[in-house]
Protein backbone atom coordinates (compact mmCIF):
# COMPACT_ATOMS: atom_id res chain seq x y z
CA UNK A 1 0.00 0.00 0.00
CA UNK A 2 1.33 3.73 -0.59
CA UNK A 3 0.24 6.41 1.00
CA UNK A 4 0.85 10.18 0.24
CA UNK A 5 2.38 12.01 3.12
CA UNK A 6 2.80 15.52 2.34
CA UNK A 7 -1.22 16.77 3.33
CA UNK A 8 -1.14 20.16 5.07
CA UNK A 9 -1.88 19.91 8.69
CA UNK A 10 -4.62 22.86 8.65
CA UNK A 11 -7.06 21.27 5.79
CA UNK A 12 -8.80 18.56 6.55
CA UNK A 13 -7.79 15.81 3.99
CA UNK A 14 -10.26 13.55 1.88
CA UNK A 15 -9.67 9.78 1.22
CA UNK A 16 -8.89 9.17 -2.00
CA UNK A 17 -8.30 5.14 -3.02
CA UNK A 18 -6.00 4.22 -6.27
CA UNK A 19 -6.84 1.42 -7.72
CA UNK A 20 -3.85 0.39 -10.21
CA UNK A 21 -1.69 -2.84 -10.42
CA UNK A 22 1.11 -1.58 -12.14
CA UNK A 23 3.06 -0.61 -8.70
CA UNK A 24 5.68 1.74 -11.11
CA UNK A 25 2.68 4.21 -12.36
CA UNK A 26 1.01 3.99 -8.87
CA UNK A 27 4.43 5.60 -7.74
CA UNK A 28 3.86 8.20 -10.61
CA UNK A 29 0.41 9.12 -9.59
CA UNK A 30 1.43 9.19 -5.84
CA UNK A 31 3.78 11.49 -6.57
CA UNK A 32 1.37 13.47 -8.07
CA UNK A 33 -0.92 14.04 -5.61
CA UNK A 34 1.67 14.03 -2.90
CA UNK A 35 1.21 17.96 -2.01
CA UNK A 36 -2.65 17.48 -2.52
CA UNK A 37 -5.04 17.78 0.90
CA UNK A 38 -5.88 14.36 0.71
CA UNK A 39 -4.98 10.80 2.36
CA UNK A 40 -4.10 8.77 -0.71
CA UNK A 41 -4.34 4.97 -0.33
CA UNK A 42 -3.45 2.62 -2.86
CA UNK A 43 -4.37 -1.14 -3.97
CA UNK A 44 -3.56 -3.37 -6.60
CA UNK A 45 -6.43 -5.47 -7.63
CA UNK A 46 -10.09 -5.41 -7.94
CA UNK A 47 -10.87 -7.44 -4.45
CA UNK A 48 -8.40 -5.35 -2.40
CA UNK A 49 -10.63 -2.68 -4.04
CA UNK A 50 -13.87 -3.11 -3.07
CA UNK A 51 -12.39 -4.22 0.68
CA UNK A 52 -11.20 -0.70 0.89
CA UNK A 53 -14.08 0.77 -0.63
CA UNK A 54 -16.21 -1.06 2.30
CA UNK A 55 -13.45 -0.51 5.02
CA UNK A 56 -12.45 3.19 4.30
CA UNK A 57 -15.32 5.38 2.38
CA UNK A 58 -13.19 6.78 0.14
CA UNK A 59 -14.74 10.65 -1.50
CA UNK A 60 -12.99 8.87 -4.57
CA UNK A 61 -11.73 6.42 -5.89
CA UNK A 62 -9.20 6.65 -9.21
CA UNK A 63 -9.80 2.95 -10.88
CA UNK A 64 -8.27 1.34 -13.14
CA UNK A 65 -10.17 -0.43 -15.89
CA UNK A 66 -8.13 -3.61 -16.11
CA UNK A 67 -7.56 -5.33 -12.92
CA UNK A 68 -5.68 -8.79 -12.74
CA UNK A 69 -9.13 -10.16 -11.39
CA UNK A 70 -11.51 -8.20 -12.75
CA UNK A 71 -12.84 -5.47 -15.02
CA UNK A 72 -12.86 -2.38 -13.28
CA UNK A 73 -16.80 -1.67 -14.76
CA UNK A 74 -17.50 -4.80 -12.65
CA UNK A 75 -16.73 -2.38 -9.52
CA UNK A 76 -18.61 0.40 -11.22
CA UNK A 77 -21.40 -1.64 -11.21
CA UNK A 78 -20.99 -2.96 -7.91
CA UNK A 79 -20.79 0.64 -6.30
CA UNK A 80 -23.75 2.05 -8.17
CA UNK A 81 -26.12 -1.30 -7.27
CA UNK A 82 -24.98 -0.87 -3.23
CA UNK A 83 -25.67 2.88 -3.29
CA UNK A 84 -22.08 3.91 -2.11
CA UNK A 85 -21.76 7.37 -1.98
CA UNK A 86 -18.27 7.99 -3.48
CA UNK A 87 -16.98 9.75 -7.01
CA UNK A 88 -15.24 7.37 -9.33
CA UNK A 89 -12.64 8.74 -12.51
CA UNK A 90 -12.02 5.35 -14.26
CA UNK A 91 -8.25 5.26 -16.07
CA UNK A 92 -7.48 3.12 -18.95
CA UNK A 93 -4.97 2.67 -21.94
CA UNK A 94 -8.12 2.23 -24.41
CA UNK A 95 -9.15 6.01 -25.03
CA UNK A 96 -11.71 4.24 -27.62
CA UNK A 97 -14.96 6.15 -27.17
CA UNK A 98 -17.22 3.02 -26.50
CA UNK A 99 -15.04 2.22 -23.43
CA UNK A 100 -15.28 5.83 -22.19
CA UNK A 101 -19.15 5.61 -22.72
CA UNK A 102 -19.15 2.32 -21.13
CA UNK A 103 -17.95 3.60 -18.31
CA UNK A 104 -19.85 6.78 -17.78
CA UNK A 105 -22.90 4.23 -18.10
CA UNK A 106 -21.76 2.25 -15.27
CA UNK A 107 -21.20 5.61 -13.30
CA UNK A 108 -18.01 7.00 -13.56
CA UNK A 109 -18.06 11.00 -12.86
CA UNK A 110 -14.56 11.05 -15.28
CA UNK A 111 -12.24 9.56 -17.00
CA UNK A 112 -8.49 9.21 -17.79
CA UNK A 113 -6.70 8.07 -20.61
CA UNK A 114 -3.10 7.06 -20.22
CA UNK A 115 -0.52 8.64 -20.40
CA UNK A 116 -1.91 11.69 -18.79
CA UNK A 117 -0.13 14.25 -17.06
CA UNK A 118 0.12 15.34 -13.69
CA UNK A 119 -1.97 18.52 -14.44
CA UNK A 120 -4.79 16.34 -15.86
CA UNK A 121 -5.12 13.91 -12.98
CA UNK A 122 -4.97 17.10 -10.30
CA UNK A 123 -7.84 19.11 -12.49
CA UNK A 124 -9.87 15.77 -12.77
CA UNK A 125 -9.26 15.16 -8.87
CA UNK A 126 -10.62 18.53 -7.71
CA UNK A 127 -13.40 18.52 -10.04
CA UNK A 128 -14.51 15.15 -8.64
CA UNK A 129 -14.02 16.54 -4.57
CA UNK A 130 -15.81 19.50 -5.69
CA UNK A 131 -18.57 17.55 -6.70
CA UNK A 132 -18.32 15.11 -3.92
CA UNK A 133 -18.48 18.28 -1.37
CA UNK A 134 -21.88 19.52 -3.30
CA UNK A 135 -23.71 16.03 -3.14
CA UNK A 136 -22.73 16.19 0.94
CA UNK A 137 -24.60 19.45 0.87
CA UNK A 138 -27.49 17.91 -1.04
CA UNK A 139 -27.72 15.16 1.53
CA UNK A 140 -28.48 17.63 4.14
CA UNK A 141 -31.00 19.03 2.32
CA UNK A 142 -34.49 17.73 3.26
CA UNK A 143 -33.09 14.64 4.04
CA UNK A 144 -31.50 14.25 1.29
CA UNK A 145 -34.10 14.69 -1.05
CA UNK A 146 -33.01 17.85 -3.15
CA UNK A 147 -35.35 20.56 -3.33
CA UNK A 148 -36.73 21.19 -7.12
CA UNK A 149 -38.04 25.03 -6.11
CA UNK A 150 -36.64 27.24 -3.91
CA UNK A 151 -37.73 30.99 -2.28
CA UNK A 152 -38.38 31.89 -6.47
CA UNK A 153 -35.34 29.47 -7.75
CA UNK A 154 -36.51 26.53 -9.90
CA UNK A 155 -34.22 23.86 -9.89
CA UNK A 156 -32.37 20.69 -8.01
CA UNK A 157 -28.92 21.12 -9.85
CA UNK A 158 -26.59 20.25 -7.26
CA UNK A 159 -25.27 23.32 -8.07
CA UNK A 160 -28.19 25.23 -6.96
CA UNK A 161 -28.66 22.92 -3.77
CA UNK A 162 -25.38 24.50 -2.33
CA UNK A 163 -27.37 27.80 -3.30
CA UNK A 164 -30.18 27.17 -1.29
CA UNK A 165 -28.21 25.69 1.35
CA UNK A 166 -26.09 28.61 1.79
CA UNK A 167 -29.35 31.13 1.66
CA UNK A 168 -30.80 28.93 4.37
CA UNK A 169 -27.46 29.38 6.77
CA UNK A 170 -27.30 33.18 5.64
CA UNK A 171 -30.67 34.22 6.20
CA UNK A 172 -30.74 34.52 9.99
CA UNK A 173 -27.86 36.23 10.34
CA UNK A 174 -27.34 40.29 10.04
CA UNK A 175 -23.90 39.68 8.13
CA UNK A 176 -23.80 41.49 4.78
CA UNK A 177 -23.86 39.05 1.77
CA UNK A 178 -22.47 39.99 -1.54
CA UNK A 179 -24.05 37.61 -4.29
CA UNK A 180 -21.93 37.36 -7.39
CA UNK A 181 -23.20 36.08 -10.78
CA UNK A 182 -24.01 36.94 -14.76
CA UNK A 183 -26.49 39.03 -15.54
CA UNK A 184 -29.61 37.13 -15.92
CA UNK A 185 -28.94 34.34 -12.98
CA UNK A 186 -31.33 35.57 -11.10
CA UNK A 187 -29.42 37.50 -7.94
CA UNK A 188 -32.07 39.93 -7.20
CA UNK A 189 -34.59 36.80 -6.49
CA UNK A 190 -31.28 35.63 -4.17
CA UNK A 191 -31.65 39.08 -2.42
CA UNK A 192 -34.95 39.04 -2.09
CA UNK A 193 -34.60 34.91 -0.13
CA UNK A 194 -32.22 36.38 2.00
CA UNK A 195 -34.92 38.72 3.27
CA UNK A 196 -37.66 37.00 3.06
CA UNK A 197 -36.22 33.90 5.17
CA UNK A 198 -34.60 36.26 7.29
CA UNK A 199 -35.70 38.18 11.19
CA UNK A 200 -36.66 41.02 9.04
CA UNK A 201 -39.12 39.73 6.99
CA UNK A 202 -41.50 41.83 8.33
CA UNK A 203 -39.84 45.03 7.78
CA UNK A 204 -39.26 46.90 3.97
CA UNK A 205 -37.00 45.15 1.26
CA UNK A 206 -35.42 47.96 -0.64
CA UNK A 207 -33.95 47.42 -3.92
CA UNK A 208 -31.53 49.82 -5.47
CA UNK A 209 -29.82 49.60 -8.80
CA UNK A 210 -26.13 51.24 -8.91
CA UNK A 211 -25.97 51.17 -12.64
CA UNK A 212 -29.54 52.87 -13.66
CA UNK A 213 -29.28 55.55 -11.79
CA UNK A 214 -27.10 58.66 -12.66
CA UNK A 215 -24.12 59.23 -10.33
CA UNK A 216 -25.55 62.57 -9.66
CA UNK A 217 -28.40 61.43 -8.15
CA UNK A 218 -26.71 57.97 -6.25
CA UNK A 219 -26.23 59.89 -3.54
CA UNK A 220 -29.85 61.43 -3.03
CA UNK A 221 -31.59 57.78 -4.22
CA UNK A 222 -29.32 56.18 -0.87
CA UNK A 223 -29.75 58.79 1.70
CA UNK A 224 -32.21 61.08 0.56
CA UNK A 225 -31.96 64.87 0.41
CA UNK A 226 -33.48 68.12 2.32
CA UNK A 227 -35.69 70.86 0.36
CA UNK A 228 -33.23 73.51 -1.58
CA UNK A 229 -30.26 71.23 -1.74
CA UNK A 230 -30.06 71.22 -5.16
CA UNK A 231 -31.88 72.36 -8.06
CA UNK A 232 -35.66 70.60 -8.52
CA UNK A 233 -35.13 69.45 -4.62
CA UNK A 234 -38.64 71.07 -3.86
CA UNK A 235 -39.37 68.80 -0.91
CA UNK A 236 -37.43 66.52 1.79
CA UNK A 237 -37.46 63.29 0.61
CA UNK A 238 -36.26 59.98 2.07
CA UNK A 239 -33.70 57.92 0.68
CA UNK A 240 -33.34 54.14 0.52
CA UNK A 241 -31.28 53.74 3.73
CA UNK A 242 -33.71 55.46 5.70
CA UNK A 243 -37.25 53.03 3.71
CA UNK A 244 -35.00 50.21 4.77
CA UNK A 245 -34.77 51.24 8.54
CA UNK A 246 -35.43 47.80 10.28
CA UNK A 247 -35.57 46.00 6.60
CA UNK A 248 -32.69 45.04 4.00
CA UNK A 249 -31.08 47.44 1.70
CA UNK A 250 -29.99 45.66 -1.70
CA UNK A 251 -27.27 46.99 -3.49
CA UNK A 252 -27.72 45.87 -7.25
CA UNK A 253 -24.42 46.21 -9.27
CA UNK A 254 -22.34 47.54 -6.67
CA UNK A 255 -19.25 47.77 -8.77
CA UNK A 256 -21.08 50.58 -10.47
CA UNK A 257 -21.24 52.65 -8.11
CA UNK A 258 -19.26 56.49 -8.84
CA UNK A 259 -15.49 56.23 -6.49
CA UNK A 260 -16.81 59.39 -3.97
CA UNK A 261 -20.25 57.54 -3.03
CA UNK A 262 -18.14 54.31 -1.96
CA UNK A 263 -16.46 56.62 0.59
CA UNK A 264 -19.75 57.72 1.72
CA UNK A 265 -21.41 54.33 2.02
CA UNK A 266 -18.04 52.27 3.81
CA UNK A 267 -18.77 55.21 6.43
CA UNK A 268 -22.44 54.55 6.64
CA UNK A 269 -22.00 50.72 6.90
CA UNK A 270 -19.53 51.38 9.50
CA UNK A 271 -21.83 53.45 11.40
CA UNK A 272 -24.92 53.11 10.81
CA UNK A 273 -25.64 56.41 9.96
CA UNK A 274 -25.58 59.14 7.36
CA UNK A 275 -26.55 62.69 6.23
CA UNK A 276 -28.75 63.37 3.74
CA UNK A 277 -27.87 65.33 0.81
CA UNK A 278 -27.95 69.12 1.96
CA UNK A 279 -28.93 68.35 5.49
CA UNK A 280 -26.12 68.76 8.51
CA UNK A 281 -28.06 66.17 10.47
CA UNK A 282 -26.66 62.36 11.21
CA UNK A 283 -29.59 60.36 10.86
CA UNK A 284 -29.42 56.16 12.31
CA UNK A 285 -30.92 53.20 10.82
CA UNK A 286 -30.39 49.86 11.40
CA UNK A 287 -30.18 48.17 7.69
CA UNK A 288 -29.00 44.42 6.80
CA UNK A 289 -26.78 45.27 3.43
CA UNK A 290 -27.26 42.79 0.99
CA UNK A 291 -25.27 44.13 -2.91
CA UNK A 292 -24.53 41.90 -6.05
CA UNK A 293 -22.30 42.25 -9.23
CA UNK A 294 -22.15 40.76 -12.44
CA UNK A 295 -18.41 41.32 -12.19
CA UNK A 296 -15.63 39.60 -10.64
CA UNK A 297 -15.86 42.16 -7.37
CA UNK A 298 -11.82 41.12 -6.82
CA UNK A 299 -10.91 42.28 -10.14
CA UNK A 300 -12.38 45.79 -9.64
CA UNK A 301 -10.62 46.12 -6.74
CA UNK A 302 -7.22 45.58 -8.45
CA UNK A 303 -8.36 47.41 -11.13
CA UNK A 304 -8.68 50.34 -8.82
CA UNK A 305 -12.08 50.56 -9.48
CA UNK A 306 -13.77 49.41 -5.79
CA UNK A 307 -12.48 50.63 -2.62
CA UNK A 308 -10.42 47.62 -1.23
CA UNK A 309 -11.77 48.45 2.27
CA UNK A 310 -15.39 48.84 1.21
CA UNK A 311 -14.60 45.24 -0.39
CA UNK A 312 -13.83 43.30 2.87
CA UNK A 313 -16.67 45.44 4.23
CA UNK A 314 -19.34 43.88 2.05
CA UNK A 315 -17.70 40.18 1.15
CA UNK A 316 -18.31 38.75 4.37
CA UNK A 317 -20.78 35.94 3.01
CA UNK A 318 -20.55 35.58 -0.61
CA UNK A 319 -22.67 33.82 -2.88
CA UNK A 320 -21.95 32.68 -6.33
CA UNK A 321 -24.86 32.09 -8.53
CA UNK A 322 -24.15 29.36 -11.43
CA UNK A 323 -24.45 30.33 -15.21
CA UNK A 324 -27.52 28.30 -17.11
CA UNK A 325 -25.37 26.53 -18.72
CA UNK A 326 -23.53 24.75 -15.83
CA UNK A 327 -27.09 23.56 -14.87
CA UNK A 328 -27.95 20.86 -17.22
CA UNK A 329 -30.32 19.38 -15.04
CA UNK A 330 -32.40 22.47 -14.94
CA UNK A 331 -32.68 23.82 -18.09
CA UNK A 332 -35.73 21.36 -19.62
CA UNK A 333 -37.45 22.40 -16.04
CA UNK A 334 -37.21 25.65 -16.25
CA UNK A 335 -38.75 25.30 -19.88
CA UNK A 336 -41.78 23.36 -19.06
CA UNK A 337 -42.24 25.80 -15.57
CA UNK A 338 -42.20 28.91 -18.14
CA UNK A 339 -44.00 27.06 -20.89
CA UNK A 340 -46.98 26.31 -18.24
CA UNK A 341 -46.95 29.91 -16.94
CA UNK A 342 -46.98 31.35 -20.15
CA UNK A 343 -49.16 29.16 -21.81
CA UNK A 344 -51.94 29.81 -19.11
CA UNK A 345 -51.09 33.76 -19.58
CA UNK A 346 -51.76 33.73 -23.13
CA UNK A 347 -55.02 31.45 -23.00
CA UNK A 348 -52.73 28.69 -25.35
CA UNK A 349 -52.40 25.02 -25.64
CA UNK A 350 -48.75 24.80 -25.18
CA UNK A 351 -47.69 21.94 -22.92
CA UNK A 352 -44.19 20.81 -23.61
CA UNK A 353 -41.37 21.09 -26.19
CA UNK A 354 -40.65 18.23 -28.50
CA UNK A 355 -37.38 16.04 -27.86
CA UNK A 356 -35.78 17.62 -31.10
CA UNK A 357 -36.58 21.28 -29.65
CA UNK A 358 -35.88 19.78 -25.73
CA UNK A 359 -31.96 18.80 -27.74
CA UNK A 360 -31.51 22.53 -29.25
CA UNK A 361 -32.35 23.98 -26.01
CA UNK A 362 -29.63 21.61 -23.83
CA UNK A 363 -27.17 22.32 -26.56
CA UNK A 364 -27.62 26.28 -26.31
CA UNK A 365 -24.75 27.70 -24.19
CA UNK A 366 -27.79 30.47 -23.15
CA UNK A 367 -24.93 33.72 -22.07
CA UNK A 368 -28.26 35.66 -20.98
CA UNK A 369 -29.33 32.97 -18.58
CA UNK A 370 -32.71 32.73 -17.28
CA UNK A 371 -33.62 35.59 -18.51
CA UNK A 372 -32.99 34.96 -22.00
CA UNK A 373 -34.71 31.65 -21.53
CA UNK A 374 -37.66 33.05 -20.12
CA UNK A 375 -37.63 35.55 -23.47
CA UNK A 376 -37.29 32.48 -25.80
CA UNK A 377 -40.25 30.60 -24.29
CA UNK A 378 -42.78 33.19 -23.89
CA UNK A 379 -41.43 34.31 -27.45
CA UNK A 380 -43.01 30.95 -28.61
CA UNK A 381 -45.87 30.84 -27.36
CA UNK A 382 -46.92 34.14 -27.82
CA UNK A 383 -46.68 33.92 -32.10
CA UNK A 384 -47.53 30.24 -32.03
CA UNK A 385 -50.38 27.70 -31.08
CA UNK A 386 -49.39 24.05 -30.64
CA UNK A 387 -49.25 21.58 -27.98
CA UNK A 388 -45.32 21.20 -27.96
CA UNK A 389 -42.75 23.62 -29.10
CA UNK A 390 -41.11 22.77 -31.97
CA UNK A 391 -37.35 23.84 -33.32
CA UNK A 392 -38.70 26.26 -35.95
CA UNK A 393 -40.49 28.09 -33.34
CA UNK A 394 -37.50 29.32 -31.44
CA UNK A 395 -35.49 32.15 -32.68
CA UNK A 396 -32.73 31.47 -35.74
CA UNK A 397 -30.25 31.86 -33.52
CA UNK A 398 -30.36 29.35 -30.91
CA UNK A 399 -32.08 27.12 -33.41
CA UNK A 400 -28.48 27.18 -35.32
CA UNK A 401 -26.75 27.55 -32.38
CA UNK A 402 -27.97 24.89 -30.27
CA UNK A 403 -28.06 22.20 -33.25
CA UNK A 404 -24.40 22.83 -34.03
CA UNK A 405 -22.42 25.63 -33.43
CA UNK A 406 -18.87 24.25 -35.61
CA UNK A 407 -17.81 24.86 -39.55
CA UNK A 408 -19.92 24.46 -42.61
CA UNK A 409 -21.29 20.81 -43.30
CA UNK A 410 -20.91 21.25 -46.90
CA UNK A 411 -17.35 20.92 -48.25
CA UNK A 412 -17.00 22.40 -51.61
CA UNK A 413 -20.05 21.62 -53.32
CA UNK A 414 -21.94 23.43 -55.76
CA UNK A 415 -25.48 22.59 -55.23
CA UNK A 416 -27.61 22.44 -58.18
CA UNK A 417 -29.97 24.71 -59.34
CA UNK A 418 -33.42 24.09 -58.94
CA UNK A 419 -33.99 23.43 -62.36
CA UNK A 420 -31.65 20.81 -62.80
CA UNK A 421 -32.59 17.27 -62.76
CA UNK A 422 -30.55 15.40 -59.96
CA UNK A 423 -29.71 11.63 -60.96
CA UNK A 424 -28.84 8.82 -59.34
CA UNK A 425 -25.21 9.43 -59.43
CA UNK A 426 -25.68 12.75 -58.45
CA UNK A 427 -27.16 12.17 -55.19
CA UNK A 428 -24.45 9.46 -54.30
CA UNK A 429 -22.18 12.25 -54.85
CA UNK A 430 -24.30 14.83 -52.51
CA UNK A 431 -24.00 11.78 -49.88
CA UNK A 432 -20.67 11.39 -50.37
CA UNK A 433 -19.57 15.43 -49.98
CA UNK A 434 -22.45 15.81 -47.06
CA UNK A 435 -20.83 15.46 -43.69
CA UNK A 436 -24.17 14.77 -41.44
CA UNK A 437 -23.84 17.23 -38.46
CA UNK A 438 -23.24 14.79 -35.65
CA UNK A 439 -20.26 13.99 -37.10
CA UNK A 440 -18.37 17.15 -37.76
CA UNK A 441 -20.18 18.10 -34.20
CA UNK A 442 -18.22 14.72 -32.88
CA UNK A 443 -14.99 15.61 -34.93
CA UNK A 444 -15.26 19.15 -33.35
CA UNK A 445 -15.47 18.53 -30.09
CA UNK A 446 -13.06 15.57 -30.08
CA UNK A 447 -10.61 18.39 -31.68
CA UNK A 448 -11.43 20.53 -28.76
CA UNK A 449 -10.84 17.34 -26.11
CA UNK A 450 -7.40 16.73 -27.93
CA UNK A 451 -6.06 20.09 -27.65
CA UNK A 452 -6.76 20.86 -24.06
CA UNK A 453 -5.08 17.88 -23.35
CA UNK A 454 -7.89 15.52 -22.39
CA UNK A 455 -9.36 18.11 -19.51
CA UNK A 456 -13.41 17.25 -20.96
CA UNK A 457 -14.33 20.38 -18.47
CA UNK A 458 -11.42 22.68 -20.53
CA UNK A 459 -13.17 21.86 -23.39
CA UNK A 460 -16.51 22.62 -22.24
CA UNK A 461 -15.89 25.70 -21.30
CA UNK A 462 -14.10 26.56 -24.62
CA UNK A 463 -17.30 24.96 -26.76
CA UNK A 464 -19.70 26.75 -24.29
CA UNK A 465 -21.08 23.92 -23.01
CA UNK A 466 -21.25 21.67 -20.03
CA UNK A 467 -19.13 18.96 -19.05
CA UNK A 468 -22.08 16.43 -18.59
CA UNK A 469 -23.37 18.03 -22.30
CA UNK A 470 -20.28 16.11 -24.14
CA UNK A 471 -21.09 12.87 -22.17
CA UNK A 472 -24.67 12.80 -23.50
CA UNK A 473 -24.01 13.38 -27.08
CA UNK A 474 -21.39 10.59 -27.04
CA UNK A 475 -24.14 8.45 -26.13
CA UNK A 476 -25.87 9.93 -29.05
CA UNK A 477 -23.02 9.83 -31.49
CA UNK A 478 -22.42 6.07 -30.34
CA UNK A 479 -25.86 5.15 -31.40
CA UNK A 480 -25.43 7.30 -34.75
CA UNK A 481 -22.60 5.22 -35.87
CA UNK A 482 -24.78 2.01 -34.86
CA UNK A 483 -27.50 3.10 -37.01
CA UNK A 484 -24.92 3.34 -40.13
CA UNK A 485 -23.24 0.85 -39.66
CA UNK A 486 -26.65 -1.83 -39.51
CA UNK A 487 -27.57 0.51 -42.56
CA UNK A 488 -24.40 0.00 -44.13
CA UNK A 489 -24.54 -3.39 -43.24
CA UNK A 490 -27.90 -4.05 -44.98
CA UNK A 491 -26.80 -2.43 -48.24
CA UNK A 492 -24.04 -4.90 -48.14
CA UNK A 493 -26.33 -7.72 -48.37
CA UNK A 494 -28.94 -6.58 -51.01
Amino acid sequence: MLRSNLIPAEVKPLKVLLVEDNLSLAKLYVSFLQAEPVILNHVANGEDAIEAIKSDQPSVVVLDLQLPDMNGIEILNWIQDDGIDTAVIVVTADGSLSTAVEAMKAGALDFLVKPFNQERLLVTLRNALERQRLSAIVEKVKGGYPRESYCGFIGASVSMQAVYQVIDSAAQSKATVFITGESGTGKEVCAQALHDLSPRKDSAFVPINCAAIPKELMESAIFGHVKGAFTGATQHQHGAAKRADGGTLFLDEICEMDADLQTKLLRFIQTGSFEPVGSPKTEAVDVRFICATNRDPWVEVQSGRFREDLYYRLHVIPVQLPPLRERDDDILTLVRHYIGIYAEEEGKAFKDASDEAAQVLLNYSWPGNIRELQNVIRNAVVLYDAELVEPAMLPAKIAQMGAFRTSPAVKNLSLPRSSDRVSPMDEMTLSERIVPLWQLEKEATEQAIELCGGNIAKAAAYLGISPSTIYRKRVAWEAHESAAAAQSASRGHQ
